[in-house]
């Protein structure tokens, strides 16, 4: 019985996906505005997740290695940045930098970064946690420099938890919209694309490109997971 339960609730929770086999009419393949909002939102959530590992990994590692009460503020910080709305967040980054940064590739990474920087560094001292600090000690004692421990001894033991926060900033940048809309409407990304597909075209049109969408943002974070719990698993019966 328990378990039918769980079925229906699966079941339940997949329900939206059934959206795509709905019958809208033919669909509208707008090849050139598609492959565009394709090529940026593929292009700058990938420079903007090279400045969420640059800057969020060290400072991962310092506030899982502060004291606790210090590492209480930090992720209060870092919590803020998570649970800002994101139209807010928008609106604010707008008011920050002045219009002469809207509507700019530097502005669609920016407010990437700032969309998904929290959700990165959250997830990495998650995986940093997981590393014994006994053994980052003795591999220092060994002589090893700070660079090396990291490489040799933390990165291999957190690799995967860095993957699965990597993939949910992925995700979180690559999905921005409400933020994305108001500091860089142009160049449109997929999502905005889709909202003025869907405003002046209709479901038809909107149809290729969001298959394409959920195609570049749900495989990333499932197969981290997916990893990740297989690993767990593979601890546990060690």
């Amino acid at each position: 019985m328990k378990r039918f339960g769980a079925v229906l609730f699966g079941l339940a929770l997949l329900y939206p996906l059934a959206g795509l086999f709905a019958r809208i009419g033919p669909w509208r393949w707008q090849s050139s505005a598609t492959f565009d909002a394709v090529r940026v939102s593929l292009g700058l959530t990938a420079i903007a997740m090279l400045f969420v590992v640059a800057l969020g990994t060290p400072m991962a590692l310092y506030v899982a290695r502060c004291g606790p009460r210090e590492r209480m503020w930090w992720q209060a910080i870092l919590l803020v940045s998570v649970l800002l709305p994101p139209l807010a967040l928008g609106i604010l980054l707008s008011l920050a930098f002045g219009t002469h940064f809207s509507n700019t590739p530097g502005a669609f990474v920016v407010t990437q970064v700032y969309a998904s920087i929290g959700y990165y560094v959250l997830g990495a001292i998650a995986a940093l946690e997981t590393v014994p600090r006994s053994l980052e000690v003795q591999a220092g004692l060994l002589g090893h420099d700070p660079w090396s421990v990291f490489w040799r001894v933390t990165y291999p033991i957190a690799r995967l938890g860095f993957a699965v926060a990597l993939s949910l900033a992925w995700v979180r940048a690559l999905t921005e919209f409400g933020a994305i809309l108001v500091t860089a409407y142009y160049p449109a990304g997929m999502p905005v694309a889709i909202w003025t597909n869907l405003e002046n075209f209709g479901l038809p049109a909107v149809m290729p490109l969001l298959v394409i969408f959920l195609a570049t943002a749900l495989p990333l974070p499932w197969l981290a997971h997916v990893l990740a719990q297989r690993r767990v698993r593979e601890a546990r019966h060690a």
